[in-house]
């Protein structure tokens, strides 16, 4: 029996106030892909994670669905369990006081932080099993150290470490290296190719070609809403298809699999 699509979208019309964001949009992603959805800001892939974390709907209508994992309909926080997801918007919801390890032990909750939670929701085994995760993504020793005394990259690998309590087979990453240097985002890159490398399915959310790894099979071209184009990367990332979707001309490069993009000459 064929797994069902990882994400599933028909004919949806979905509004950010009174603007509408998508109109008749459709998209499938099959579970165990590795997809970069590209496009400028104002594109609509903030809008697109939000449908997918269930923070928005499509406008109601007999033709629109919205399937995640084959379901139209789950429970938020057990949806949060089955797709991790790593956001600088996830990041913004914590207060400055949360420590590291209160990062990581809200991922067992689907939570923001531990605050409200009872004493016996937080056993000595979650404290373990965050503490190695805190571990696995080299920020320990910010087990105890508040947000607001972190730097952005350590923030990031906290919240990786939080995506990751429940080992899920996806993650889901919105634009991953916003805010880092040049050393983070090196290490930030490296931690995610070795997790496509070790089977998980990645869809990543960016604006930026040279954040794709060599890994990502398929890229998903966004401007204005629409689909500029959808397939694999080498045939989806031209001169062309990228003018067309940031509405500029390029030039574009490839090395060692990755893509990057550079102006005309003048």
């Amino acid at each position: 029996m064929s797994k069902p699509p990882l994400v599933d979208i028909g004919n949806a019309t979905v509004y950010r106030g009174d603007k509408p964001v998508f109109r008749e949009f459709s998209l499938r992603v099959a579970q165990g892909e590795r997809v970069a959805i590209v496009g400028p800001n104002g594109a609509g892939k903030t809008t697109l994670l939000k449908l997918l974390n269930r923070e928005l709907y499509p406008v109601h209508d007999p033709d629109t669905f919205v399937r995640i994992l084959g379901k139209s309909r789950w429970n938020v926080w057990e949806l949060r369990r089955q797709i991790g997801i790593v956001s600088d918007d996830l990041a913004l919801r914590y207060p400055d006081r949360a420590t590291g390890l209160d990062v990581v032990l809200s991922g067992f909750f689907s939570s923001i932080g531990t605050h409200g939670l009872i004493a016996d929701d937080v056993t000595d085994h979650h404290r373990a099993l965050a503490t190695s995760a805190l571990a696995d993504f080299g920020v320990q020793d910010y087990r105890d150290t508040p947000l607001a005394r972190m730097s952005t990259g350590q923030k990031r690998r906290c919240l990786l470490a939080r995506a990751m309590v429940h080992e899920p087979r996806t993650l889901i990453l919105d634009e991953p290296f916003a805010g880092l240097d040049l050393a983070a985002s090196f290490d930030y890159l490296r931690r995610i190719r070795q997790m496509i490398r070790a089977g998980r399915s990645i869809l990543l959310v960016t604006h930026h070609l040279n954040e794709i790894p060599p890994e990502i099979d398929r890229v998903v071209l966004l401007s204005e809403g629409r689909i500029v184009a959808d397939g694999a990367r080498s045939d989806v990332l031209t001169v062309a298809n990228l003018t067309e979707t940031y509405g500029t001309p390029l030039r574009l490069h490839q090395q060692d699999g990755y893509y990057f993009a550079y102006p005309p000459e003048q």
